[in-house]
């Protein structure tokens, strides 16, 4: 059969050229919600104008009147590149003792096993202040130097930033511990104003709750112990005139400080979505754009669960991202499915595309998407010591094609290549996050065929490295109760062998699309 690809599947080929905005996406799960009691949260950090660098920060202990330098995000164009830099923002005091943790762009997860996602909500202009001290990335690895719980997290990261100053956008975090999980929404004081208003909700053990880059916080409780917020968290909204306290309407977050949260579809398709796939007997509405905070799911969740969801690209829904995109038979003159279709493309081809939502910030979404960095799904577990109770499962590069490795709480090194940043110097072998987003670029591209080969290669060793978890737990919690250091070094072992197995098996299924398709372009 020939066919002639028509100029709309043309112009997939070579489209990744899009204005990315901070769009994650993170699960949480209950430890009642969990299949094995753990209490989950995850991120996609999607952004390719972050850093690809993930690094093990230790323990460190500081003499009286020490003061740290804390740094903002910034834009950086000067590489070959586009990416973001650092700038100081200025000094605040350090404590006398810090908790060693696991970084990439954002604080993953510490010592303690207490760990961070996180989801940029954007919030209104009116509300972000170049004053303050602290933005989302130094708030996080904050947390985590600090803080053993989430409760603590969220106490000593609004202290912080209600002090010293919020600079940036409207930021959401979820964060875990061994026996829950809390949605922290964050906005800014106000233009040349130093502070911050904030609220955290807990999600019920036995729930799940997602949030999408959409403030999803509304009435706020504070005679609950589920709720935490800032002091006079609605005085902010009523001095800038975003909320009128005579008006007989509740103070609402979301409403006062980001009420476009609502009106995205970017945003609350995710919603949907996510829901829908642990709770699917609500039936909850693909176009309501209010869903409860939290739901309790039909099954217990694993975190290959939260894996499988985060490769979601609507595919089999009126919302099936690859729907539009065809090739003619020449012969039969009938229109068929492309191999090409690629569900991956930038926010600015779904308007030509003839894909719902448009484009932009307002548009259709799905969960994968080709400029996701990193992605991460944590496991807190309280019934084992920290060292190997915390576990961050972390891939790298688009969500539906990645293989996620494990990193244990107690590593004390990574592999090089996965401290080498791929986004300083383009293309080099030398950085681990180029072999997995070179075969997702490429696979992206004739993604109807492709898939099979990515499958192929990402499925066995997931299935493997999820199996082992069961052994590797039983054989690092029996060295702790002798020799700690011996624990370490295997638990370090452990981690640099999955990342070894994964980046060369990506490194040859690169290797093998651009051989195997050689002459199907």
């Amino acid at each position: 059969m020939r066919v002639r690809l028509t100029l709309l599947t043309l112009a997939i080929i070579g489209i990744f050229l899009a204005v990315q905005a901070q769009a994650c996406t993170s699960i949480m799960v209950g430890r009642k919600a969990s299949a094995d009691g753990s209490v989950m949260t995850s991120h996609t950090c999607d952004s390719h104008r972050d850093s690809s660098v993930v690094f093990i920060v230790p323990p460190k202990k500081y003499s009286p009147g020490t003061e740290i330098m804390l740094t903002r995000r910034v834009d950086d164009d000067s590489g070959i590149m586009e990416r973001y830099a650092r700038k100081p923002t200025g000094k605040i005091p350090q404590v006398s003792e810090t908790y060693g943790y696991i970084s990439a762009v954002y604080g993953i997860m510490n010592e303690h096993q207490l760990a961070i996602g996180e989801s940029t909500f954007e919030g209104l202009e009116k509300l972000q202040s170049d004053e303050g001290l602290i933005d989302c990335e130094t708030l996080t690895r904050l947390m985590l130097e600090r803080a053993k719980t989430a409760r603590e997290a969220i106490r000593i990261g609004g202290e912080l930033i209600e002090k010293y100053g919020w600079c940036d956008l409207g930021e959401a975090l979820t964060i875990a511990d061994t026996k829950e999980v809390w949605l922290m929404e964050i906005v800014g004081p106000g233009k040349g104003e130093v502070g911050a208003a904030w609220v955290a909700r807990r999600v019920p053990d036995d729930h799940v709750s997602v949030i999408a880059n959409g403030a999803r916080i509304g009435e706020i409780d504070l005679s609950d112990p589920d709720f935490m917020a800032s002091k006079g968290v609605a005085e902010i909204a009523r001095r800038l005139g975003l909320w009128d306290p005579n008006s007989g309407e509740p103070f609402r977050f979301y409403e006062a400080y980001s009420p476009e949260s609502r009106l995205s579809v970017a945003t609350t398709r995710r919603e949907w979505r996510a829901l829908d796939f642990l709770a699917p007997s609500l039936k909850l509405h693909p176009g309501s754009n209010h869903f409860p905070f939290s739901v309790k799911p039909e099954k217990p969740v694993e975190p290959e669960r939260i894996m499988e969801i985060f490769r979601d690209t609507f595919e089999g829904t009126d919302y099936d991202m690859t729907k539009d995109l065809t090739i003619t038979d020449e012969e039969t003159g009938k229109t068929i499915k492309s191999p090409l279709a690629n569900p991956f493309m930038p926010y600015e081809m779904n308007k030509l595309l003839k894909l719902n939502g448009g484009w932009g910030w307002m548009g259709e979404r799905p969960m994968a998407r080709w400029y996701c960095m990193y992605v991460t799904v944590t496991q807190s577990r309280g019934w084992l010591p920290d060292a190997v109770g915390g576990v961050v499962w972390l891939g790298y590069g688009n969500p539906a094609m990645t293989t996620y490795v494990p990193i244990y709480a107690g590593v004390t090194d990574l592999p090089e290549d996965y401290k080498t940043d791929g986004r300083t110097t383009g293309f080099s072998r030398r950085s681990a996050w180029w072999a997995f987003n070179r075969a997702d670029t490429l696979a992206a591209h004739r993604w109807g065929d492709m898939r099979k080969d990515v499958a192929a290669v990402r499925d066995p060793i997931q299935q493997q490295l999820l199996a082992d978890q069961q052994s590797v737990d039983a054989r690092a919690a029996e060295l702790l109760k002798t020799d700690v250091a011996k624990a370490r070094e295997f638990l370090t072992k452990t981690t640099h062998d999955a990342c070894r197995k994964a980046t060369d098996a990506y490194w040859d299924l690169g290797d093998l699309l651009w051989t195997k398709y050689d002459e199907k372009w």
